[in-house]
């Protein structure tokens, strides 16, 4: 099987599919053949700029369809059991099992990227931590700079390896050019407090792939 990373995030919008993305991009530059995984998307009917599993894809060079990607989507702007339901149908954990080691064949990597954090539902009874959990790839957490991140971020690692869960990276993005007292602060205390190696990633433009930085695990 092909070498794999779960990207998770201390909650939604805090950059994780644009993390998860450069990981795949760093990858695919160096020559590397990249999958790209997303158990569900939602919010489809609110678009605005390429969904998720659209940007992941594009990202890695991939010829997977959304099928391969991401197995469920979703209109509404939910969590993914909440979504599911109004659709009039339930996620399947074995499913997305299957998926993500369907798209872990004939690569040399793969990118998982989770939906919103670890304890979100995708099922009523199995949360984004439980398939993270049994596909077992190490885990990066994306996080934002700001005032707040410090406890939404330990919390997150905490609940990663409560699971048995490897922590690689913390991510803080979008990185400002000229971070504040706070920012470097949070840096510095996420990375003594968490005992996880803590690295930042500017505000990337979405349509200009060749432009991104390398992010390197």
């Amino acid at each position: 099987m092909a070498e794999g990373i779960f990207v998770t995030g201390t909650g939604t919008e805090v950059g994780k599919t644009i993390v998860a993305a450069a990981i795949a991009r760093t990858a695919a530059a160096a020559g590397r053949r990249v999958a790209v995984f997303k158990p569900a998307v939602t919010g489809l009917g609110e678009p605005a700029g390429p969904a998720d599993h659209e940007l992941l894809r594009a990202a890695a060079g991939s010829a997977q369809t959304d099928e391969e990607v991401a197995p469920y989507r979703y209109g509404p702007a939910a969590s993914p059991h909440l979504a599911a339901e109004l659709a009039g149908e339930e996620i399947e954990p074995q499913r997305l099992l299957a998926a993500a080691r369907s798209a872990a064949e004939g690569v040399d990597v793969v990118v998982c990227e989770g939906v919103g954090g670890l304890l979100v539902p995708l099922t009523p009874g199995y949360l984004v931590r439980d398939l993270a959990a049994a596909l077992g790839y190490p885990v990066v957490v994306a996080a934002p700079p700001g005032l707040g991140t410090i406890n939404h971020t330990l919390l997150t690692v905490e609940a990663a390896r409560a699971a048995g869960l490897e922590v690689v990276a913390v991510v803080l993005t979008p990185w400002p050019d000229r971070p504040s007292t706070l920012e470097e602060s949070n840096r510095e205390t996420i990375e003594r407090l968490g005992a996880v190696e803590v690295q930042t990633l500017a505000q990337l433009e979405v349509a200009a792939l060749d432009s991104w930085p390398p992010l390197t695990l």
